[in-house]
């Protein structure tokens, strides 16, 4: 406590001061960012107002899209200003609020998925009473779980670790106010949070991984059973797109949350960090939907709508 300093404010190191290009890195991530946003925005869109989407599993992509936005944008444009201006200061209480929404985010989308697998197990495995089990209701109220017990992870959190005494320059070795970079700058024993930080995430990410384990593994014994090639094939390439976006999320997660700090370093959590807080927002568009028939469909049909809007106004 010896070196305890009672200002206010952070000093964020970044990823840009990793990199010997800063300023392409920098561009290379303002792309990113634009088409992330303009991925999940536009199937969002597309969502809303093609009839033909209106079900559970492009409800569930909707809202999958949209925390995906906010994932985003919680990190990169604070992290791109910085670069412009130069200025790597953080108040208290923007680095809180950013920790809040992370966290809260981030946890809300373990949960979604697992949603989305209990959704394709029911679609698949009990077709016939699929429109009672995902009715409109029922998807209503596993949204509402979701993004409410994801925030109980931002709640418990950002509180605790925003009250702890910080030492020395302040300085976080990372792009965003991420909580273990935080705790590092403690001055007090964070041994005992930690510990129970770590049982937390342990639960988070397991409860949802058994969840998808469970409804993948039934979906998979029921699509070798189908006589139809072709009822096979479809089930197999929707199953297979949500799987490649359980592994790519959970996958990063495991290894900011659940390894030891042996394994751990400044430049490589923040890897890890652009894979899943930049990097997973601009592929969950591709990989879930615009591979997929009824979406490429409903954009077709809004591309020869914006055609003839064009034609009509000429």
């Amino acid at each position: 406590m010896n070196n305890y300093t009672g200002q206010s404010g952070f000093t964020l190191v970044g990823l840009f001061s990793q990199s010997k290009h800063p300023t392409l890195l920098a561009m290379v991530i303002f792309v990113v960012f634009l088409m992330a946003l303009s991925g999940n925005a536009l199937l969002i869109l597309l969502i809303l107002f093609d009839t033909h989407l209106h079900i559970p599993m492009y409800f569930f992509i909707s809202q999958l899209s949209l925390m995906d936005m906010m994932y985003i944008s919680v990190t990169v444009p604070k992290m791109l200003m910085d670069h412009v201006l130069g200025n790597h200061r953080i108040s208290a209480a923007a680095c809180g609020m950013q920790m809040f929404l992370y966290l809260s985010l981030g946890g809300s989308e373990f949960l979604l998925l697992a949603a989305m697998s209990y959704d394709r197990y029911v679609a698949i495995c009990h077709p016939l009473r699929y429109p009672v089990l995902m009715n409109h209701r029922v998807c209503l109220l596993l949204i509402s779980a979701c993004w409410l017990l994801g925030s109980l992870d931002g709640f418990m959190f950002t509180p605790v670790t925003m009250t702890f005494p910080f030492c020395g320059s302040r300085e976080i070795y990372h792009f965003f106010c991420e909580v273990r970079a935080v705790t590092k700058l403690s001055c007090s024993d964070t041994w005992l949070y930690e510990t129970l930080m770590y049982v937390c995430c342990v639960l988070m990410i397991l409860i949802p991984v058994i969840v998808i384990s469970g409804s993948y593994s039934s979906i998979l014994l029921t699509v070798l059973r189908m006589n139809s090639a072709e009822g096979r094939k479809k089930a197999l390439a929707t199953c297979s797109s949500h799987m490649t976006v359980v592994i790519l999320f959970y996958g990063a997660a495991i290894y900011t949350y659940m390894l030891p700090n042996s394994l751990h370093s400044p430049e490589k959590d923040m890897v890890v960090c652009v894979f899943y807080t930049i990097l997973t927002p601009l592929l969950n568009p591709l990989i879930y939907s615009f591979r997929n028939k009824n979406v490429t469909e409903a954009v077709k049909k809004l591309l020869g709508m914006s055609i003839l809007f064009q034609e009509i106004v000429k």
